[in-house]
């Protein structure tokens, strides 16, 4: 549900929405999630950043790398929640995509190669202490031997678990599913660059009903024709738009060195490449930007589109009723953004951030 507060002209009118929610963040304004001396208090100035965009709520990313590493980012992030309890609110779970991911060229994407492994539930105890309880989103390739019982083991302990970064056939999905995988990470990226045409792993995941999917709509991971073919396949009740953005995001055009995927450059255009190819290095979209873009190039309405970036997200995560989050009416949190729209550009401007009823943000002119 999204209110409108009317003004003298429509085009100056100020919409209210449930507080929009980013499941997948692996950093933003030059605040990284996987650096290797990430602190708290890096995790509080990332969520500080994110509420100048509009999103109440997100879950940092945590990607393939050590054991070491992950528990170091995920210790920060837990000291971070246990500092600032509006940040520990703004973070209601921890995402790790990977490590059990395909080590295949393409369906690895920028995850580095030496640090794929097969899933632990051992490893997976030891995140959970290094992160006081945090973890609840975990993207896995289901094709592992071990992936059915590791799945089940995560959604026994209220874990939701997507399958992402995968080469699995559809025999592999479908265990997956049945034992309690629900969605899918950032549907057709992380993904080999020609596929068979049919069967292929993004076509069986789009025809399962029973998993959601996030989508990336900063207009390079997925192309406009591709974005509309999806949402219209898996429905805008089971989509949720994610940034997925990298810590470049926000920064100015040039050539970057980052912790994940070495030397980029971020083009004028809003690209994000490996330096010297033209091979994306991730996306340097906020969520009101990847919004705006569902807007302008499929048939969404402005109501689905801000569902799928507050309502879906929420009730995925286990929200909805929990935590009284991801819709406004009365008795629910006061978790709130507030935006104008330009129905011709389909720009979106952030106006106000509410956070437990608290202004975390407000814009000047």
């Amino acid at each position: 549900m999204i209110g409108r507060i009317e003004s003298a002209s429509a085009a100056s009118s100020i919409w209210i929405a449930p507080g929009w929610l980013d499941i997948q963040v692996n950093g933003y304004a030059g605040h990284d999630v996987n650096a290797p001396d990430v602190t708290p208090e890096v995790i509080i100035a990332l969520t500080h950043s994110l509420w100048q965009r509009g999103v109440t709520a997100f879950c940092p990313t945590v990607i393939t790398e050590s054991e070491e590493a992950i528990c170091h980012s995920l210790h920060a992030i837990a000291a971070a929640c246990e500092a600032d309890s509006r940040v520990a609110h703004s973070i209601p779970c921890i995402h790790i995509e990977g490590p059990a991911i395909s080590p295949e060229d393409g369906p690895r994407g920028a995850h580095p190669i030496e640090h794929v492994r097969v899933p632990s539930l051992v490893e997976y105890h030891r995140w959970q202490m290094a992160a006081k309880g945090r973890v609840g989103l975990i993207t896995l390739a289901p094709e592992y031997p071990q992936a059915c019982e590791y799945i089940r083991a995560l959604h026994a302990d209220n874990v939701v678990v997507a399958i992402g970064h995968t080469a699995a056939n559809a025999e592999q999905i479908q265990a997956a599913v049945n034992a309690g995988a629900c969605l899918s990470t950032h549907l057709g990226n992380g993904a080999h660059a020609q596929l068979k045409r049919h069967p292929n792993y993004i076509w069986e995941q789009l025809a399962e009903d029973r998993l959601a999917a996030s989508v990336i709509c900063d207009g390079h991971h997925l192309s406009p024709s591709v974005m509309k073919a999806m949402l219209r396949a898996k429905g805008t009740e089971r989509a949720i738009l994610v940034s997925d953005a990298v810590a470049i995001a926000g920064l100015t055009p040039g050539i970057y060195d980052t912790s994940v995927g070495g030397r980029v450059e971020l083009l004028p255009g809003g690209r994000l490449n490996l330096y010297g190819t033209p091979l994306l290095a991730g996306s340097v979209s906020s969520l009101p930007e990847c919004l705006a873009n569902v807007l302008r190039y499929t048939d969404v309405t402005l109501a689905e589109a801000v569902r799928m970036a507050s309502t879906n997200p929420a009730r995925l995560l286990g929200l909805d009723e929990r935590a009284k989050r991801g819709t406004v009416r009365s008795g629910r949190s006061a978790d709130l953004t507030l935006f104008r729209f330009d129905a011709e550009t389909k720009a979106i401007i952030i106006e106000a951030t509410i956070v437990q009823g608290e202004v975390v943000y407000q814009r000047h002119e």
